[in-house]
């Protein structure tokens, strides 16, 4: 009976270290268009979880919240800013895309960032320059498995630094 009580009170206490553990969980938001939702390829292909799996390899206890919608402008991005990006977010990264300037939208890059700013959020912007030299699909515009990869090997070392790891 005592050994009992005791793998009880042993599950039990374990239960509540893993639920503090991911309680304290660092939160990134990606916040983008279609290259970050990762579109033509799994969700678990995308740029935002691969991320979030390499930052984890590295034993940051991180979450990362793919936040891109397919066609977004910044000014979508702007209007859904409050919902899609919890309190106490550590980081933001902006990828505003090329949807402005095909839709002839006003770019609101600037308007995020000062609300992420006054927010006490770091953001780290992911212009489409670092799009370009990485593997594409065949429409020339969304990034295959293997670019979405890179793309987050490229940005594991500044989120990582942004949170202060």
């Amino acid at each position: 009976m005592v050994a009992k009580l005791s793998q009880i009170v042993l599950l039990g206490a374990f239960g509540v270290f893993s639920a503090l553990g991911t309680a304290h969980a660092a939160t990134v938001v990606a916040l983008g268009a279609s290259n970050t939702f990762g579109k033509g390829v799994s969700r678990s292909q995308s740029y935002p979880a691969q991320l979030e799996t390499l930052l984890r390899a590295k034993g940051l206890n991180v979450r990362v919240i793919n936040a891109g919608v397919n066609g977004d402008t910044t000014g979508g991005m702007l209007a859904r800013l409050d919902r899609v990006v919890p309190k106490g977010t550590s980081v933001v990264i902006l990828q505003p895309g090329g949807n402005d300037r095909r839709k002839l939208a006003a770019d609101n890059t600037p308007a995020i960032q000062s609300r992420l700013s006054a927010m006490g959020i770091k953001v780290i912007m992911l212009p489409n320059g670092m799009l370009h030299g990485l593997p594409h699909q065949p429409d020339g515009q969304h990034l295959t498995p293997e670019g979405y990869h890179s793309l987050a090997e490229e940005l594991a070392g500044q989120v990582a630094a942004a949170l202060g790891k």
